[in-house]
């Protein structure tokens, strides 16, 4: 059995929904394709924990949801699907951990974001990061001090020799709205489908985690970005600037069809403003 269960992905099913069209070689040009089909197609969501279901990050329920629904995800389930189809395309990959930092300390941060890094035949390697919400729109170079302007979204790798008891080199991914951020740190430390499965179950379950608290959703491509962080709707370009509006509870599921490219059932929908609400009225502006 493949390591990420390729062999259970409907390979025609996820390109049909990411609009790339096979058959499809392991080069540098397809990497390329799928990378910014997949930011651009497939929205960030936490929606699931919000309505009080778990993420479970095995295929079939990846592609049920991701694929078939036309849903969204967060960096566990993005990521996961992504390893799934390069492994079905014949890529070589090594899966990784990050952790968020956007100016924090990375030593009070738990390494729950996932990334995967592809090496081919001429020895470069690149940073696939679908699964952020905010680009980038295509592969990295992994290469200390190498900066992408992707359409005027900017980011920059940096890496840093650590004299520690791992002597492991941590890499950081800056990116660029008004002023260059550090938006989180990576080992090329190996990782599987269980380390991220332990990832996961934080993220979904732990009330230090964010994404337990309120409706976070992104869509992203290479026009604007757009976030729902519960219930104000920011709208930034590429330049940094930005549009912010407060939306009321009641609005949330028109606007995550309309913007997000999210369309709700009728109990998801009402689970969704029912949840909002109650967190407005528990803290008020």
């Amino acid at each position: 059995m493949s390591v990420w269960h390729s062999d259970q992905l409907d390979l025609s099913a996820y390109l049909d929904r990411i609009g790339v069209p096979g058959p499809l070689s392991p080069t540098p040009d397809t990497l390329r394709t799928l990378h910014r089909a997949h930011v651009a197609s497939i929205p960030f969501e936490n929606l699931e924990i919000i309505v009080g279901r778990p993420v479970p990050l095995d295929l079939s329920s990846l592609q049920a949801k991701l694929v078939d629904r036309r849903r969204g995800g967060y960096c566990f389930e993005h990521a996961t699907l992504l390893a799934a189809a390069l492994e079905q395309l014949g890529f070589r990959f090594t899966a990784l951990s990050g952790r968020v930092v956007l100016g924090g300390d990375p030593a009070t941060r738990p390494p729950t974001h996932a990334l995967i890094v592809v090496e081919f035949d001429d020895g470069s390697r690149h940073l696939c990061d679908v699964g952020f919400g905010r680009g980038p729109l295509e592969p990295i170079p992994l290469v200390d001090g190498t900066e992408a302007d992707q359409g005027g979204w900017r980011f920059r790798l940096t890496r840093q020799s650590m004299d520690d008891l791992f002597a492991t080199d941590r890499w950081t991914l800056h990116q660029h709205g008004r002023e260059w951020v550090a938006r989180h740190v990576f080992t090329l430390n190996p990782q599987f489908p269980i380390d991220w499965a332990v990832g996961n179950h934080f993220v979904s379950t732990s009330p230090r985690s964010p994404f337990t608290a309120r409706t976070f959703v992104q869509r992203f491509s290479a026009a604007e970005h757009h976030t729902l962080d519960a219930t104000t709707w920011t709208v930034e370009l590429p330049n940094g600037e930005e549009a912010v509006q407060e939306v009321d509870p009641a609005r949330l599921p028109a606007l995550l069809a309309d913007v997000f490219g999210i369309d709700l059932d009728d109990a998801d929908a009402q689970s969704l403003v029912s949840a909002e609400t109650a967190r407005a009225a528990k803290n008020p502006q």
